[in-house]
């Protein structure tokens, strides 16, 4: 990641950070780790709450977001402003745990929010991708960049929409591709040939793989110039 900021001169890094413990949630020093190496500010979705220690700190001001459209109450906040971007953190509904409707979560942010920056980020956390689809659509012209997270699998969509929204359905994982989504494969093929939760770890052989997608906004309008896949492989 280093190398990539000074290579394409990139402004500002989001990772979604929801599996860095060791592939389960997040904690404060693995955080603290990877923000060392140049990340900016880490989205989630559903197993941001599998590390019980990071939930004390999700009040705090650490560049850490959760789903907006969790019920209210919930810990921690789905949206922040960092480097003059609007970054959104949401979740879909298919095939996911019940919460609000991330359509009409984004649309009350966008009515409400004071000084809204013109540069704005979605993490549209889903397993659906008609739902991530659907939401690129409904919001091209109103955000500069929705980028789909949570399946670990690189979408070969990449592209601006026609109102500037720059979009892509997944940008995929950092993990071994010698892996089921970065899962041991032998503990998934049980899973699946026996029905039994055999216990999941994260792969550690075989080919490291880095997923990302590089975006270029203009930071006057808000409007998607370019959006490119990157991704690389190492071992």
């Amino acid at each position: 990641l280093p190398a990539l900021r000074r290579e394409h001169e990139i402004d500002l890094v989001i990772a979604n950070g929801e599996n860095a413990a060791h592939g389960h949630g997040i904690t404060p020093g693995v955080m603290d780790e990877l923000l060392g190496y140049g990340i900016d500010v880490f989205t989630s979705g559903n197993h941001i709450w599998d590390q019980k220690e990071i939930i004390p700190h999700m009040d705090s001001d650490i560049p850490l977001l959760r789903p907006l459209n969790y019920p209210e109450g919930t810990p921690g906040r789905g949206y922040l402003i960092h480097s003059g971007v609007l970054i959104v953190n949401l979740m879909g509904r298919a095939f996911m745990s019940p919460v609000d409707c991330p359509f009409r979560t984004m649309d009350r942010l966008l009515a409400t929010l004071p000084d809204q920056p013109k540069t704005v980020f979605v993490d549209m956390h889903a397993e659906a991708t008609s739902e991530k689809v659907a939401l690129g659509w409904y919001l091209d012209g109103q955000v500069s960049v929705v980028v789909g997270t949570h399946t670990h699998i690189p979408t070969a969509d990449t592209r601006v929409l026609p109102q500037a929204t720059a979009y892509v359905t997944d940008v995929g994982m950092v993990g071994s591709s010698h892996s089921v989504i970065g899962v041991e494969i032998e503990a998934v093929l049980s899973r699946f040939l026996t029905q039994i939760p055999y216990p999941l770890t994260v792969a550690t052989e075989g080919p490291v793989i880095f997923n990302s997608v590089l975006v270029e906004v203009d930071s006057i309008t808000g409007r998607a110039a370019s959006i490119q896949r990157i991704d690389k492989e190492w071992g």
